[in-house]
């Protein structure tokens, strides 16, 4: 089996990836207009760490006769040692979904000097089920936004988001915020993240003809210096580095759809000529539209 699994078409992603027998990654974007259901066998002994960083979805279980919604912002860890708990969720409209499956074993050995620590790694609680609903702090909105936004080489994808997971399982048992201030004093200000947000949705919505940085910086009511510190602690890119791979990723997209021809999807990312278009997708993937549709 592959490490890494991938789906893709124009309206939406889902990425499964195996960083170690006892760990995976789970990424879905919805990107429908429409409600999207997905399943996913998550095995049995399986901790699982679910996070909604856009939009809305609901857990399903028990066939159907019970459901439990997640926002925007929210997390949600499930544990049944008695049984498979596999993974069933209806995904609205424009929903990202990032999910962690790890071993009770795996879990144990990293927390074994302090069980007690996790309540449910306890003797007289491992047999039992567990529950908990988890806020995604800023810490973590940026750990998830470093996964969701991952522009490195692919060889290095596996141990990059197997870091990535295990720094976001160890936030989620983090009892304290001090770790926030000594990462990034910047982000302690949840209103600085969310305007740093707000900011990444300007310049997605408007990808054809952005705004400049220092109209984005008044939009959101954020100085221009802010601006760029923030957004590049959070997306780990520039904001035109940022929204430059975003366009190329969605013209690929929209070219393996094969509804448009070359110069349409220019267009519709930004490029009024063709020729800068596919120098700009030359850059970026190291071939031609033309030659990328014909590999295809």
């Amino acid at each position: 089996m592959s490490n890494i699994t991938n789906k893709n078409n124009a309206k939406g992603s889902f990425e499964i990836l195996h960083t170690e027998n006892d760990l995976k990654m789970l990424i879905y974007k919805n990107e429908e207009d429409s409600t999207i259901n997905l399943q996913h066998d998550s095995g049995q002994h399986a901790i699982q760490f679910h996070f909604c960083i856009k939009g809305n979805l609901e857990f399903i279980f028990n066939e159907g006769r019970y459901c439990l919604p997640l926002q925007n912002d929210k997390g949600l860890l499930l544990y049944n040692p008695s049984k498979n708990l596999p993974i069933q969720v209806k995904l609205q409209p424009k929903t990202w979904i990032v999910s962690v499956l790890v071993s009770i074993g795996k879990l144990h050995a990293l927390f074994s000097e302090e069980a007690h620590y996790i309540d449910f790694l306890s003797e007289e609680n491992k047999h039992k089920k567990y529950y908990q609903e988890l806020t995604i702090t800023p810490s973590m909105a940026v750990v998830l936004s470093q996964i969701i936004n991952f522009n490195l080489h692919n060889s290095i994808k596996k141990i990059y988001l197997k870091g990535k997971a295990y720094e976001l399982i160890g936030l989620c048992f983090n009892r304290t915020e001090e770790t926030d201030v000594e990462q990034c004093p910047f982000l302690i200000d949840e209103d600085n993240v969310k305007r740093i947000r707000q900011a990444k949705e300007i310049i997605l919505k408007r990808m054809a003809e952005p705004p400049t940085l220092q109209e984005l910086s008044e939009e959101i009511g954020l100085s221009l210096k802010k601006l760029k510190e923030g957004f590049k602690e959070i997306y780990g890119d520039t904001v035109f580095g940022f929204l430059f791979d975003y366009k190329m990723d969605y013209a690929r997209k929209l070219l393996e759809t094969g509804k448009y021809n070359v110069n349409e999807v220019g267009l519709k990312v930004g490029y009024s000529t063709a020729s800068h278009f596919i120098a700009a997708f030359k850059k970026k993937f190291g071939t031609t539209p033309k030659k990328y549709i014909q590999a295809l």
